[in-house]
């Protein structure tokens, strides 16, 4: 099977994650500044846009900035808020040409007032459009989004709106930052680390899990290609036997 030709439509993820790891090392590995790795990281952020929207993935959530990356030295963490605040003004009208909608997700409360706007800009000038949805976690980490789901139903059930025996795993889930869209189907991590650092804790619970060695910036069309293959030759069985899911296939 030739792993560059995207995957029959049957066997294509709704929903992709995707942690962009190795932007820091790619620059390292060249003598560049680390924010030097985060810009040749768009590149890889547009090619795989690019091909998930021809392969008809509903949705692609990138892992932009975790809640943890607020330790990182202030010079980088400054300049990823530049990053973040210019491709924002920069890509969303080419979104919006192209029938993405953008969304962003985490805790933005710590965002710089006018970065805060520009999110709300971006989301508003694209939200009517229905061809991708393009999710970008930034200032979020699993934890926080199951702890901010919890204090959602706290409030419902300190209100009289809800019984704590109302609560489900079925409800709780539609309180996450990510509610109202299909679970991830297809987790990749870039970077040759296999870990997935506190991203889409609950959301992730059945699926696959993909990682490559490459670095994000060098994580393009070809790669995301081989990726969805890969995805196309799994057996997902989510605690049914083979046979059980193969005898479902048939039926």
């Amino acid at each position: 099977m030739d792993k560059t030709k995207l995957a029959a439509p049957a066997s294509v993820p709704r929903h992709v994650a995707i942690i962009m790891d190795g932007n820091n090392r790619w620059a390292k590995k060249r003598l560049l500044p680390g924010v030097a790795g985060h810009k040749a990281g768009v590149d890889a952020v547009r090619a795989v846009i690019e091909v998930c929207a021809e392969a008809k993935v509903e949705v692609l959530t990138l892992f932009a900035f975790s809640s943890e990356n607020w330790q990182r030295p202030a010079e980088e963490v400054g300049a990823l808020m530049e990053l973040f605040f210019t491709a924002l003004r920069r890509e969303t009208k080419r979104l919006n040409e192209n029938g993405i909608s953008l969304r962003i997700i985490g805790d933005r409360s710590r965002f710089h007032p006018e970065l805060q706007a520009a999110i709300r800009e971006a989301e508003q000038r694209t939200a009517e459009n229905s061809r991708f949805v393009l999710q970008i976690a930034a200032n979020y980490g699993g934890q926080w989004d199951i702890a901010q789901a919890a204090q959602r139903l706290a409030r419902e059930v300190q209100a009289g709106h809800l019984r704590p025996e109302d609560i489900t795993p079925e409800l709780l889930q539609t309180c996450l930052a990510t509610g109202d869209l299909p679970l991830p189907d297809l987790c990749i991590r870039t970077g040759g680390e296999h870990r997935i650092s506190n991203f889409l804790l609950w959301q992730l619970a059945y699926a696959e899990l993909y990682f490559s060695d490459l670095f994000w910036p060098d994580f393009k069309h070809d790669a995301m290609r081989t990726a969805l293959a890969d995805f196309a030759s799994r057996q997902r069985r989510f605690g049914k036997t083979s046979e059980q899911v193969e005898a479902g296939a048939r039926a």
